[in-house]
């Protein structure tokens, strides 16, 4: 941020922490971070970690954000405020957009949902103000990524439309036993959630929908074997985007060799409801640990034909490590989704943006080489 701006955070997760953390140490002009939460002693932890993170002089205010309702303290801080980051679980995704609407915030939020995408790009279509949706890491940073490989292959190559786009993303431990192969490093919602609901694609370059989990395949990354499965909500507004371009897109999430077959057996006679979603949730997390140490892998390929027929493939594969910020210690899963969130932020206040944006309206490259993406992701 190159001037001082007022930013509400809703939520006091992991990923707000997070984000007030590097809004302090990474924006030239340390802005005023107001931290909300409907258990205002989390939002009081939050505010209170940040401070003492951060290297620099900083302003973090802690406020109640009820679920229902506006206090006087809340018309206050929104009517000041610039940009309202939501990072709040994805069913009250909606709410907090239509706040941002109503005092004329940007908005900018990380969920993967898909229905209540819909309802607030509806709500958001005639706004003064921007909303940034589905920015987070997957959907979001991949999602960019991914666009930059096919307008750059498209470019170089002087043709119009490619064979593949592939998104890969895995929030992953650096260990994994049996039986299920994993370890929970993110929200245990929101990976039942994308297990059970379907998925968008492209298939013969025709938006489609196919259940998740059915397409598994084996893929190796930097020489490491993986499996990867179409999951929900990862490809944002790419399969729209892209049709006509793209004979075959999709999503998918990477995991440990063993980790689908066992969650196959646990999704057995559940459907995709949403008390399916919690029951698969249950079942996981009374046998799945919660890890603190995790990584991220990602990877995207472009893969076409140039004008004389060849075939070429281009591939971009990163690795997200936890990273020191100031005086703290994030983990991956915090630092990969919260540099694309605050991204998006600066886009929103610097380029003043109005009505939707989605994940294919965003310029690649000044994102990709953004202040806040860089000393995450690296170059590209």
């Amino acid at each position: 941020m190159k001037k001082h701006y007022n930013i509400i955070i809703a939520g006091a997760g992991g990923i707000a922490q997070a984000a007030g953390l590097l809004l302090m140490e990474w924006s030239e002009v340390p802005p005023t971070v107001y931290i909300g939460n409907r258990t205002l002693s989390k939002a009081i932890k939050v505010a209170r970690w940040v401070e003492e993170g951060t290297t620099n002089p900083c302003s973090v205010k802690a406020f109640h954000l009820p679920g229902e309702g506006l206090t006087e303290e809340m018309k206050e801080i929104l009517g000041h405020g610039d940009v309202l980051l939501d990072c709040l679980p994805g069913s009250l995704a909606p709410k907090i957009a239509g706040l941002a609407k109503d005092f004329q915030l940007h908005y900018a939020n990380l969920t993967e949902y898909v229905a209540e995408t819909t309802e607030i790009m509806a709500l958001a279509k005639d706004a003064t103000t921007g909303f940034v949706l589905q920015t987070g890491l997957a959907p979001g940073y991949i999602n960019i990524l991914a666009n930059h490989l096919f307008q750059q292959f498209c470019s170089d190559f002087e043709v119009d439309k490619v064979d593949k786009l592939e998104m890969r993303v895995g929030a992953l431990t650096d260990h994994a036993v049996a039986p299920h192969y994993y370890g929970f490093t993110w929200s245990p919602v929101g990976v039942a959630t994308e297990y059970l609901k379907d998925t968008l694609v492209l298939r013969d370059f025709k938006k489609t929908r196919l259940p998740s989990l059915s397409d598994r395949a084996t893929i190796i990354i930097d020489g490491i074997t993986y499996e990867e499965d179409l999951t929900s909500g990862g490809a944002a507004d790419l399969p729209d985007a892209l049709a006509n371009k793209v004979g075959f897109l999709d999503y998918k999430t990477l995991r440990y060799p063993g980790h689908y077959a066992w969650v196959e057996e646990q999704r057995t006679g559940l459907g995709n409801t949403p008390e399916a979603i919690a029951a698969l949730q249950h079942k996981m997390e009374a046998q799945i640990p919660h890890i603190e140490d995790d990584k991220i892998i990602l990877y995207a390929a472009v893969e076409g034909k140039d004008k004389e027929g060849t075939l070429y493939r281009r591939e971009i594969a990163k690795q997200i490590q936890p990273q020191t910020v100031g005086r703290h210690q994030l983990r991956a899963i915090q630092i990969a989704t919260a540099a694309p969130l605050l991204q998006s932020a600066q886009l929103l206040l610097e380029w003043r943006y109005s009505g939707v944006v989605l994940q294919s309206q965003i310029d690649p490259k000044p994102f990709l080489n953004g202040n806040f993406i860089v000393p995450v992701y690296g170059k590209v």
